[in-house]
């Protein structure tokens, strides 16, 4: 995998503004995000943060240019010049700025280097020159005291940055915004009247439990959960969302050509629907070289377009009305086998046939290290948005598309991932966070947890799925359970947050009016009322996923 190579810039003892300390109690976190190229950049957010407005004196440099950073009317190369900001120990810091390119088009990236002397990237946009680009992102600061911040690029050009803003939260104001979000995203006020005979039931005892809708948040299966009753125990009691790690994948169906063997998936499709469990299709195609057949690198351009649209028919009319999503081309910000050997528009082109074949399912771009890794050139997320475009342009705006980040983290930049969420969901188009885990290591658990709750909260991210799949002889990366399926430090902290999101209240009541009212997360849940008056307790489901309200007659 490539990764972004930083060119070596040369500091100067260059001061273009002083960090002066801004601290209120009030600020929210600003999800504002833009995606267009713009003639105008915006007002900085939070006013600048951090960073101050007023106009700093030209200096002269070692190349005997004077470089001005001046207020929002006009703007200055910044390339090789440092800003001096003052940064405060356990603070996220969230990082926007509007930059173009002298000349041509290239990456820009932001750095921030906290008092411990850490580089940190805290961003990278692809831009051009003509027109000004919004980059999100930020850092962490574990250390107090004088920071830098600088912009740097693989391109010649000189950088231009406008209305640049740093605006710093404490790690319990980040707590607490994120809790605030997460009340205004995934909870809402429900009322439930019981009534018997047309009358109300007052003082009735209400026992409230979630049993399916909400929030997805969903796992990894492999086959053996095929013929292991503990597995398939320990996975349905807690998810209702899943995705097959590889046994729907060309490789898989059709290793050797003509011979297509669907009996595996056709099985975990139905006991997926036996504990009414909602399955991503991963994937129609996978543009990675070296994960294509070794009959299918050989096939010559009219056979090759043959064996693809064979295999599009095949998997996808098989599973037509069954499946939630499909990953179309997966990981095609990387990879580009079929178009290379296709043409450009080959993505485009698959999206539509399979939209044509099963109309139903969210189409999926899916790929890796958007969120992860900022110095990955690939999948940047003013990337992912151009080849999401160029897809639509071709297969039309209309086709139901999905934006699918694996989520494989080593230890996340919350702040950048933050940021880079804001920017991907400024296209309106559902987000998930396809094939999260994190690599075993001290913080492991922590880690995890961070990138759950940051996934969770978010507005424009509508599911999750673990990339946790249990196998006898070890996991892709991270395993929930051990091989007695007994839970593992990071299976603990998903069972944690399983039952954190599912809350419900205790000896719940109704009011002298029949009426419960409370504040839930999403989801259907089953109603148990006991009274006086009723023989027996009676059960009834109620959908308080797209309802808030719901009545049930004892």
């Amino acid at each position: 995998m490539k990764v972004f190579t930083r060119k070596l810039i040369l500091f100067l003892s260059l001061v273009l503004f002083e960090g002066c300390l801004v601290r209120s109690e009030k600020v929210s976190y600003d999800y504002t995000a833009s995606i267009e190229c713009v003639k105008e950049p915006e007002k900085p957010l939070y006013g600048g943060g951090i960073i101050s407005s007023a106009e700093a004196p030209a200096h002269k440099s070692a190349g005997g240019k004077k470089l001005l950073m001046a207020k929002t009317k006009s703007s200055a190369p910044v390339k090789g010049s440092v800003l001096k900001v003052e940064l405060q120990k356990d603070h996220h810091y969230a990082l926007s700025a509007w930059l173009q390119l002298s000349k041509g088009a290239g990456d820009i990236s932001a750095v921030i280097v906290t008092p411990d002397g850490k580089f940190n990237t805290a961003g990278v946009i692809a831009a051009q020159s003509g027109c000004w680009t919004l980059l999100k992102g930020g850092a962490t600061s574990f250390a107090e005291g004088k920071g830098d911040l600088f912009f740097e690029s693989n391109s010649t050009a000189e950088i231009m940055a406008e209305s640049i803003a740093l605006q710093g939260f404490s790690f319990d104001e980040w707590k607490a915004h994120r809790d605030e979000d997460l009340r205004q995203e995934r909870k809402k006020k429900v009322k439930i009247t019981v009534e018997s005979d047309g009358s109300p039931v007052p003082d009735a005892e209400l026992s409230v439990e979630w049993v399916a809708k909400g929030f997805p948040l969903g796992n990894a299966m492999t086959k053996e959960i095929l013929d292991m009753p503990e597995y398939e125990e320990w996975f349905t009691k807690r998810f209702k969302w899943a995705t097959m790690e590889n046994e729907m994948k060309w490789y898989s169906t059709e290793f050797h050509e003509g011979h297509e063997e669907y009996e595996v998936a056709d099985k975990m499709l139905e006991l997926a629907q036996k504990h009414n469990i909602s399955v991503r299709g991963h994937n129609v195609l996978w543009d990675d070289q070296s994960h294509q057949m070794e009959w299918v690198s050989k096939l010559s351009l009219p056979k090759l377009k043959e064996a693809v649209a064979k295999r599009l028919k095949s998997v996808v009319s098989r599973y037509a009305g069954k499946l939630i999503h499909w990953d179309v081309v997966n990981e095609n910000l990387h990879f580009n086998f079929f178009e290379d050997k296709l043409g450009k528009d080959a993505s485009g082109e698959i999206f539509k046939e399979v939209a044509k074949l099963d109309d139903k399912p969210i189409l999926f771009m899916n790929e890796f290290n958007t969120l992860e890794q900022p110095n990955d050139p690939a999948p940047l997320p003013t990337k992912y948005l151009a080849k999401l475009k160029q897809i639509q342009s071709y297969a039309g705006k209309d086709l139901k598309y999905g934006i699918g980040l694996e989520s494989h983290f080593d230890k996340p930049n919350i702040p950048y991932m933050r940021g880079s969420l804001d920017t991907l969901a400024a296209a309106k188009v559902p987000i998930w966070l396809t094939e999260v885990d994190v690599t075993k290591g001290p913080k492991q658990v922590e880690y995890l947890e961070e990138v759950m709750r940051e996934g969770f909260a978010h507005p424009g991210v509508k599911g999750i799925v673990l990339w946790a799949a249990w196998h006898a002889k070890g996991c892709y990366v991270m395993c929930l359970t051990d091989n007695n399926f007994k839970n593992l430090p990071v299976g603990d902290t998903i069972d944690k947050l399983l039952e954190e999101w599912r809350k419900v209240p205790e000896k719940a009541k109704t009011d002298d009016k029949g009426v419960f009212e409370a504040e839930l997360f999403h989801g259907e849940y089953n109603v148990t009322v006991k009274h006086k008056s009723l023989k027996e307790p009676v059960v009834r489901t109620v959908d308080l996923d797209s309802k808030s309200e719901a009545t049930i007659k004892a």
